[in-house]
């Protein structure tokens, strides 16, 4: 019944059409409930009217006789004429429907309209048509014994039995599972409170499927007549299982995320992934790597048997008495095997026992085949271990349910066994290698060569072979203000994970001082210093010490003056290929190896033409022939003379050419630049007197050489820097101030003075009328700092540009 229809139900007010009047009539054709809309509508009050006789309401054969109706017949529609307390006839439309209890007792619902016939009767029929018949709302009703009543169409497609079956029948007689009488206790309070209340989610199996759980989110809502006593309860029922599935499957994966390859430990990670899929994926999983992977080596394809070994497993029965071998035991799996056709294919397998292809494998392993019967297996999916493009072994779960490994069952295990991958392969990399090759890959080398507008650079490293191990050769080319690059080749003393940790920590510091412009000469210095630290914190003896030594090669070049600054430190010299394919091995200062201090470094200054070819290289690459070291640089040149289509294939000819056939006996780097230039419509110069009013001349002038290169988009970020610039070097430096545009990839603006006091970026103060400069130029620009010389400093910036 509607709230109206309930004690103290609100009645519409006067203005508005009063809803339906209903009334209930129980089997003996008494009236026992009288709604205020009946009473507004007949004008019998409900005191007058219930107890009484219901045909006393309808005129002589025009009343629907409905508590006459046999049995079966639960709904009846059509037109009625009821009398009015005054005595005149109302026609109406009426819908009855019998609502049923325990035994034979009943109650017929009558729902009538208004004189003339409401059209809110028939929506409202067609409400309940809709409700009982196309409802996407599982409903069911229920007597005050918790017996079913009615169910809709779509309770019927949902537990699959049809509602002539479950009338008189319980929830628990057609629900398997201890929720169902927890959700009967539940309704059951409902009948007591008269409180509406929600299940949570309820598990079990139905009718329409019996193989699987499903889980079912329920509510329940008490049914009571006009004076508050109840009929019923009313269900509805949402199968919630796909949710329920997913929720689970989302907190098993985050569960993995944390839990599987906590460690580097090979054994531990494959137990980490069996405990995680127990319980709530299979009822027993073990996972078998590939043997010939744990001795190192790569697999094969898989022809004829595999031999696997066990690595972990799990079970819900506590001691796992289904492990038919253990961990550390090896396992041959035949090659028709479902295990060995999914390494084979790298796909994952799902089956039944009974499934013909695992018979055929069990019935070559009647030992298997005894274990499948004893601890009455079903269902097996087996999911390959694959890693970096790698088949590493497979993962095997186990069902003893009849209910088959799902899509979504193999979603779930191939994510996690994935991810468990991994930290498979990374924990067997760690183990056979130690680390050793990804320290060379991650921290020995640059992964990729920066383009550069001075040079274009090719480079090789090759790791010494045999049981020497990695060393500590490395090769860098690094950026520099003003368009210059700086290119570096250098040798750390001695192999192994030592001698790598060294030559990172050393290029890391050459980049740190290369950034801040240091002479060649003087970043050596440096270098030195920092080698001679290092084994004084370390307490090193003197033999550590001097494996701690190290061999460097640091080169400048300016693409603008076509000048290269080279200074060495005990490394072999470099070698220039000019134009003409004349090869040099530049006379340059070797100067002492880094480490042993106090000991000066001297640079030397080369013109190079454009397209010269500049090569660094380590010893090994002289050192891998018979014979000393002239005779190696004899090579050396040799092979540098003859012209190859690119320097990638001139590097590639070099170590042909002076390495022996297989691994060097020591690391090679090799490094070779070609040269570039600036053409000179990419410059543009301008004397600046020491004149403040010459400021507005610079920007002007920086202005049209914008124009005259296509750049108006950055004129105005550049007349603010060439202000703020030369306004700075007019106040606070000495002539000669020059100002310089380069212009390539980026625009540069650069301001030179002789002046040696660097400035320094501040805030200022709102009260101060300037120090704002240098914070201005960083937020306008990409990049800026300063360089200094032995004639002075220069102060530079640099902003990206749109490309043509």
């Amino acid at each position: 019944m509607t709230d109206d229809a309930r004690p103290g139900g609100a009645i519409p007010d006067s203005g508005s059409p009063p809803p339906w009047a209903t009334i209930l009539i129980d089997d003996s054709g008494v009236v026992t409930g009288w709604s205020p809309q009946a009473e507004r509508l007949l004008g019998r009050p409900a005191a007058e009217a219930v107890g009484g006789p219901a045909a006393e309401l309808f005129l002589p054969g025009t009343g629907p006789p409905v508590w006459t109706l046999p049995d079966g017949t639960d709904e009846w529609a059509g037109g009625i004429t009821v009398r009015h307390r005054d005595g005149r006839p109302l026609h109406l439309a009426a819908f009855a429907h019998r609502l049923r209890e325990s035994g034979t007792r009943a109650q017929w619902l009558l729902i009538t309209g208004f004189p003339g016939g409401s059209p809110l009767l028939g929506e409202e029929r067609s409400l309940l048509d809709w409700l009982f018949t196309r409802s996407p709302v599982a409903l069911t009703v229920y007597d005050t014994d918790l017996r079913c009543v009615r169910q809709n169409a779509a309770m019927t497609r949902l537990i699959g039995i049809p509602e002539e079956e479950r009338r008189g029948k319980r929830l628990s007689e057609i629900l398997s599972g201890s929720d169902a009488e927890v959700w009967e206790r539940r309704m059951r309070q409902v009948l007591q409170t008269g409180e509406a209340a929600h299940a949570g989610e309820i598990h079990g199996r139905v009718t329409a499927d019996p193989d699987h759980d499903h889980t079912f989110s329920a509510t329940a809502s008490p049914l009571e007549d006009r004076y508050g006593r109840m009929l019923g309860v009313c269900t509805t029922v949402t199968d919630i299982t796909e949710q329920s599935r997913s929720r689970e499957r989302l907190a098993l994966l985050n569960e993995a995320s944390d839990r599987i390859g906590s460690t580097l430990d090979l054994t531990r990670t494959a137990q980490e992934l069996a405990d995680t899929a127990i319980p709530r994926l299979a009822d027993w999983v073990h996972v078998d790597l590939l043997e010939t992977l744990l001795h190192g080596d790569e697999p094969g394809p898989f022809t004829g048997s595999v031999a696997l070994r066990r690595v972990a497993h799990q079970s819900i029965r506590r001691g796992t008495p289904e492990a038919g071998r253990q961990p550390g035991d090896v396992d041959i799996y035949p090659a028709q095997s479902p295990p060995v056709r999914c390494m084979a294919t790298g796909r994952s397998i799902r089956q039944r026992v009974t499934d013909r292809a695992t018979q055929e494998w069990l019935a070559q392993d009647p030992i298997r085949a005894k274990g499948f019967r004893l601890h009455q297996f079903q269902a097996i999916m087996g999911v390959p271990i694959r890693a970096r493009g790698t088949t590493l072994g497979v993962t095997l779960f186990l069902r003893r349910t009849n209910a088959p490994f799902t899509d979504d069952d193999r979603l779930l295990a191939e994510e996690l066994v994935a991810r468990a991958a991994v930290c498979l392969d990374n924990a067997r990399r760690y183990l056979r290698e130690h680390t050793t090759a990804l320290t060379l890959q991650q921290t020995l080398l640059p992964q990729t060569l920066p383009p550069q507008a001075a040079v274009e650079v090719a480079s090789r490293y090759l790791p010494a072979g045999g049981r020497t191990g990695v060393g500590g050769d490395w090769f860098d080319v690094i950026p520099l203000s003003g368009k210059r690059v700086a290119l570096v080749v250098g040798d750390v003393v001695g192999h192994g994970i030592h001698a790598a940790a060294t030559m990172g920590r050393l290029r890391t510091a050459v980049r740190t001082l290369a950034d801040v412009d240091l002479p060649p000469d003087e970043l050596l210095t440096h270098l030195d210093d920092l080698v001679t630290r290092l084994a004084a914190e370390e307490r090193l003896t003197d033999t550590q010490a001097a494996d701690l030594g190290a061999t460097c090669t640091y080169a400048v070049y300016d693409p603008v003056s076509r000048s290269c600054c080279i200074a060495r430190a005990g490394h072999p010299p470099p070698a220039v290929v000019s134009t003409d394919g004349t090869v040099d091995i530049l006379d340059i200062p070797a100067g002492p190896p880094l480490g042993l201090g106090n000991l000066p470094f001297e640079a030397t200054e080369i013109q190079l033409p454009e397209s010269s070819l500049v090569t660094l290289y380590t010893d090994g690459l002289l050192n891998s022939r018979e014979g000393d070291v002239d005779h190696g640089l004899d090579l050396l040149c040799r092979a540098l003379a003859r012209p190859q289509p690119s320097l990638s294939a001139l590097c590639d000819h070099v170590l042909e050419d002076l390495l022996p056939a297989g691994a060097p006996a020591d690391d090679v780097a090799l490094l070779i630049a070609r040269t570039r230039t600036l053409s000179d419509d990419q410059i543009a110069v301008l004397d600046v007197p020491a004149d403040p009013e010459f400021v507005s001349r610079a920007r002007s002038w920086a202005q049209q050489r914008l124009a005259a290169w296509g750049l108006e988009d950055s004129a105005y970020i550049t007349e603010l820097v060439v202000s703020e610039l030369v306004t700075n070097a007019i106040r606070y430096a000495r002539e000669p101030i020059q100002l310089r545009l380069l212009r390539d990839r980026t625009l540069i603006c650069e301001v030179s003075d002789t002046s040696s006091t660097a400035p320094h970026m501040r805030r200022a103060r709102l009260s101060d009328e300037g120090g704002r400069g240098l914070l201005l130029v960083a937020q306008l620009t990409q990049r800026w700092g300063t360089r200094h010389s032995r004639e002075g400093k220069t102060i530079w910036c640099e902003q990206m540009v749109a490309e043509e």
